[in-house]
């Protein structure tokens, strides 16, 4: 994708805004620490939590704002704009670096903030506006990684720039420049975005533009629910980030090379998980990766606190020093470890709320997603202040984050149980098998069809769900819908149960009027037509059933086999299944084969049997 004008040209605009954002405020912060008595009476500390609050504040002010806008205008035109923006912001910084005026230099950095609150719904709306379905996780994993990278190399930049005993300001200022009028170059080739409601009237007030955008989140839960699991990451994250200096002085008894270093090791890591994303994700938007996460987020959380025992160097460590010690290397495993999980953790909740918001809204969603993310990096340090007045230890506020990390995982899970749904189909499509898929671009973007497939196993539907990207509701025997653990899958997916009709009538038509009704709403409806599990890998001859759903309401038939599972531990290869675990080891090898969409009219028990069977072929 990096190749192509769609997203090329914008990453880069991407990198470059992040990478000079930080350039300036590190450079800014470094010399408020070593120069602040020179430039002012306030404290050094007041300064640099000051100059952090302010350049969060614009976010806050113009969120609401920058959404309408982005949802007014163009795109590649607001892109452009707020490049010259940034521009004129770094030669306001250039000047006050020369007359070390630090007025200048805090009017920069909030313009700063502004310049980046108004990209903001831009850079995420643009992202589904030129991307498929299938390249959200990627482009967005890309994005990510790109940022990170961006902040740790804008970071080290800054530092070493402003270091420079003679000139370092001018320096400083020569490079914001520089890179800012890169990205306005770069920006005239993003391509043109139209604008979803040109019509929009802009609304000037951010209080109640605010409170409007909070009002049209909770009306798509899963949406608000993605957004407050992405805070929580910005939240976790600024938490950690903003005690490198302290844990690292205090703690580990490293010097400035151990932050970068271990910045390093952070920002990697979670260019590494965001770029895994796509892969585990088999290139779509996969939400059962957000509890992988999440799981991943709190164990080396509560890992890194036992790793974090204080050394008795006399002279601050090196980071050279520092890695020749293997003492240390499980703190470096740790911070890998939870900015890799913390990379399966973000990137599919950007593109769920990219994926399920709605085109005319995507950039106001944006903006309140950026003001829910300040608002918890301000609550971040609140209580990281809060915890160390306390008493606590850096340690400790790690151990507390991610025992809290788990107890909010479990409140949005407990809310929307279909991420962990996602996860348990997710966890047994990588752990008990391995799935080879052809022929899914057979199955429809929108609109109603019934999915009809051969019955191996007790886990079909599960391996079906996992290869889909489309939410199938699988009409299954009463019993199999019953069983532990699957239960819950199954009740979350809005499996529907059937018996026949001697066992229980009236669930038989219930089943048959559920099926009705999931139709005419335009949904998939998945069935086995054989009636049962297969006890000797042969297709069985398929029912009646698929007849009267077809009469009742005409739609396609999408054909699907599975492919190697009979024999697996959860088929009846023994007579009964589940009595022999692991019989053919971990992984083993399966397959799922989609058909082309077969019109209502020529939709038989026979024909479709004929067809799964071909499908399917000699491989059981």
């Amino acid at each position: 994708m990096l190749k192509q004008r769609r997203f090329g040209p914008f990453f880069s605009v991407q990198f470059l805004g992040a990478f000079n954002d930080n350039v300036f405020r590190n450079a800014l912060v470094i010399m408020l620490t070593f120069q602040a008595a020179s430039m002012t009476t306030l404290s050094t500390g007041f300064l640099v939590n000051f100059c952090a609050g302010l350049f969060i504040l614009p976010f806050f002010l113009f969120s609401a704002t920058a959404g309408q806008l982005a949802d007014k205008y163009e795109r590649s035109r607001l892109i452009r704009l707020t490049k010259l923006l940034e521009i004129a912001v770094m030669v306001l910084g250039a000047v006050g670096f020369y007359l070390r005026d630090l007025t200048l230099l805090l009017v920069a950095l909030f313009l700063m903030g502004a310049q980046s609150t108004l990209f903001g719904p831009v850079k995420y709306a643009y992202l589904p506006q030129h991307l498929k379905k299938d390249e959200l996780v990627g482009g967005n994993g890309m994005l990510d990684a790109g940022t990170f990278l961006a902040i740790l190399l804008g970071t080290i930049l800054g530092g070493v720039l402003i270091g420079i005993k003679s000139g370092g300001a001018m320096w400083v200022s020569a490079a914001v420049i520089t890179i800012a009028i890169a990205g306005y170059v770069a920006s005239h080739r993003v391509p043109h975005s139209p604008a979803p409601m040109p019509a929009l009237k802009i609304n000037w007030n951010p209080i109640t533009e605010t409170w409007a955008n909070f009002r049209f989140l909770r009306g798509n839960r899963v949406v608000f629910l993605s957004i407050l699991g992405i805070s929580w990451f910005w939240f976790y994250g600024a938490l950690f980030l903003s005690q490198f200096p302290g844990y690292v002085k205090d703690v580990l008894g490293g010097d400035e090379t151990v932050v970068t270093l271990l910045l390093a090791t952070f920002s990697v890591g979670i260019g590494v998980g965001s770029l895994l994303c796509e892969k585990l994700s088999g290139h779509k938007i996969e939400i059962g990766l957000v509890p992988f996460g999440a799981i991943g987020m709190t164990v080396f959380a509560i890992d890194l606190y036992f790793a974090s025992g204080a050394r008795g160097h006399g002279a601050a460590l090196h980071a050279l020093t520092f890695l020749s010690d293997p003492g240390y290397w499980r703190v470096l495993f740790d911070l890998a470890m939870i900015a890799g999980f913390s990379g399966f953790f973000i990137v599919p909740l950007y593109a769920l709320i990219q994926s399920r918001s709605e085109p005319s809204h995507q950039a106001r969603v944006i903006a309140g997603n950026n003001i829910m993310n300040a608002a918890f990096m301000v609550l971040a340090a609140v209580l990281a202040i809060a915890c160390l007045q306390a008493g606590f230890t850096i340690p400790q506020l790690f151990l507390l984050t991610g025992v809290l990390n788990a107890l909010v995982a479990y409140y949005i899970f407990k809310l929307v149980p279909e991420f962990l749904m996602r996860f348990l189909v997710w966890l047994l499509i990588h752990t008990v098998y391995r799935l080879e898929k052809s022929g899914l671009e057979h199955i429809p973007e929108r609109g109603a069809a019934v999915v009809v497939c051969n019955h191996a196993s007790f886990v079909d539907a599960l391996v079906i769900a996992a290869a889909c990207r489309r939410p199938i509701r699988f009409v299954m025997d009463h019993r199999i819908f019953k069983m532990p653990v699957l239960n819950f899958v199954f009740r979350v997916s809005r499996a529907i149960p059937i018996a026949a009709a001697r066992e229980d009538a009236r669930l038989l038509e219930r089943a048959y009027d559920d099926i009705a009704k999931a139709l005419e709403a335009g949904e998939l409806v998945g069935i086995f037509p054989e009636g049962a599990i297969t006890r000797d890998g042969e297709i069985q001859p398929f029912r009646s059933g698929i007849k009267r759903i077809i009469e009742r309401t005409p739609v396609p038939v999408l054909p699907m086999a599975l492919r190697g599972l009979w024999g697996s531990y959860f088929s009846r290869v023994e007579g009964a299944a589940m009595k022999s675990p692991l019989r053919r080891g971990v992984l083993s090898k399966i397959g799922l084969a989609v058909g082309a969409l077969v019109p209502p009219q020529a939709a038989t028990p026979e024909g479709l049997q004929a067809i799964v069977t071909q499908l399917r072929g000699d491989w059981k």
